[in-house]
């Protein structure tokens, strides 16, 4: 499984109460959004993501924010079908890549993106992507490392993703537009799945 290619948007999630997880992650499988990355950073997160994959069989849920090897076990004891991290340390990519599912580590620069790659690494996480460079970065990085495909993750919006949907080296961006905090908090989960659909067709 390519995470990559599942959609053109991975909504990255932050999930305050457990209670939320099921109804927004039905939400935004029905808006045609299966990839789900709930980040690790809240108390209940690990829940949310153990009760999606139970209860949500459209979903291809996975865990974000993670940073040492016992979130990643943890992650994949609950049901985490990927990992996404923010970074890469050599600790942490070996346990990643003894989990046994797909993973994302996030690389800013090129010189973490060619470490990445001696490692067989080629699908990567681009974070901060808007810090970081943007688009203009990630055009200038397709030229010496055509191989790697990256998921640009951080201050993306909806009128920013087509242009880095468009670039050869982009398989999907990660997305926190989707779950608008008032949204979850009145429960307008009509409202979620209408953003996961107009992410779902985006293409530049």
């Amino acid at each position: 499984m390519s995470i990559l290619d599942l959609a053109p948007v991975v909504p990255v999630v932050v999930i305050d109460r457990v209670e939320t997880a099921v109804p927004l992650a039905r939400a935004l499988v029905a808006g045609g959004l299966p990839a789900i990355e709930v980040t690790l950073r809240t108390p209940c997160a690990l829940e949310a993501i153990a009760r999606i994959a139970a209860e949500v069989p459209g979903a291809v849920i996975g865990a974000g924010t993670v940073r040492t090897a016992a979130d990643v076990s943890a992650s994949v004891e609950a049901g985490a079908r990927f990992l996404v991290s923010p970074g890469g340390t050599p600790t942490l990519l070996e346990a990643m890549l003894g989990s046994g599912v797909p993973f994302l580590p996030g690389a800013a620069t090129a010189s973490e993106v060619m470490a990445l790659a001696e490692r067989g690494l080629t699908e990567l996480k681009f974070f901060p992507a808007v810090p970081a460079g943007g688009l203009s970065y990630l055009k200038a990085l397709a030229g010496p490392l055509p191989e790697v495909r990256f998921c640009p993750t951080g201050g993306i919006r909806p009128e920013t993703a087509p242009g880095f949907l468009a670039l050869p080296n982009v398989g999907c961006v990660g997305g926190t537009w989707l779950t608008p905090a008032d949204a979850l908090a009145s429960g307008d989960y009509a409202r979620v799945e209408k953003l996961a659909a107009e992410a779902a067709a985006l293409r530049a």
